[in-house]
């Protein structure tokens, strides 16, 4: 029987360079591992951030579109005077698109890498201006936003090369 007969052969035989080099019969097979690093865990954690994020902003903008007494600050006393049923609507839309982002993230998309730190960052433009509606929960959303983009910005082509 000739060796190597009855098992998968991952290169043609015919590879006579290897075999007059090493005195071998089959050159080795060649396996690709996946390479899992330290990052992976930070860029899911900054993908569910973004989801969370998009979730809280949009639960914020149906707060403003359906009862906009409950927050305390006047229209004037915002950075940025605009009615808050427009401020709904753009938290709303935001809020939404960054859910879908964060799948993406997770899914090792670039598209929804680019988005998500989009929306980040409008997102901290926007925590800025209604800060004084809700100071507290800006800054903490503000800190969040931070987080979400330096794990995507520094660390997110990761996601890719450990899921392909």
């Amino acid at each position: 029987m000739e060796p190597g007969a009855g098992r998968a052969q991952p290169f043609p035989m015919s590879d006579t360079r290897y075999t007059a080099a090493t005195g071998a019969t089959e050159p080795p097979a060649v396996v690709r591992e996946a390479r899992q690093t330290g990052w992976v865990a930070p860029i899911i954690f900054g993908a569910v951030m973004l989801m969370l994020v998009g979730a809280f902003q949009a639960m914020l903008g149906l707060v403003a579109l359906l009862n906009s007494g409950q927050y305390q600050v006047t229209r004037r006393g915002l950075v940025v005077p605009a009615d808050y049923t427009v401020w709904g609507w753009v938290h709303l839309v935001l809020g939404l698109l960054a859910v879908v982002a964060g799948f993406g993230v997770i899914g090792g998309r670039m598209w929804a890498r680019v988005i998500g730190i989009i929306f980040a960052v409008l997102s901290i433009i926007l925590n800025i201006a209604f800060m004084p509606a809700y100071p507290v929960w800006s800054v903490i959303v503000i800190v969040a936003d931070v987080v979400v983009i330096y794990a995507l910005a520094v660390h997110g082509r990761e996601m890719r090369e450990d899921f392909d």
